[in-house]
């Protein structure tokens, strides 16, 4: 997998990623970068849909063959869905996780900001140094 970061993007250095939708919600995710760290990704945990997110508190896990990882979330927020095919098929997240492979869709909390995130640019010229 080549290390694209799209440029609409905006990515938090724990490697998820948020991109905003036309409703005023969001999209959470985890970069290619970490899908590709992982390596075989088997099993994917989120939160119920309703859960409260404070930004910066565990959301979740991924498992690969090789580790498990916590989700930090990116902002505070409500789950107003999380992908159900990504929990029946984690290979999902790995194949497109841009795409199909996204993990929540978020009602960002009303005093949500983007501090802490970083442009598309900006997160790849960090994990090029890692």
């Amino acid at each position: 997998m080549s290390q694209h970061f799209p440029p609409e993007l905006l990515y938090a250095d724990s490697h998820e990623y948020v991109r905003s939708n036309a409703d005023g919600t969001v999209t959470v995710g985890i970069s290619a970068f970490a899908v590709e760290e992982l390596g075989d990704i088997v099993f994917v945990e989120l939160p119920e849909e309703g859960a409260q997110l404070e930004q910066g508190s565990s959301f979740g896990t991924v498992e690969s063959v090789k580790a498990v990882e916590e989700l930090v979330a990116p902002m505070p927020g409500t789950v107003l869905r999380r992908n159900e095919a990504v929990l029946a098929s984690p290979e999902d997240l790995q194949n497109d996780p841009y795409g199909d492979g996204w993990l929540l869709q978020l009602q960002p909390a009303p005093d949500a900001g983007t501090d802490g995130l970083r442009s598309a640019a900006d997160y790849a010229a960090r994990v090029r140094q890692a």
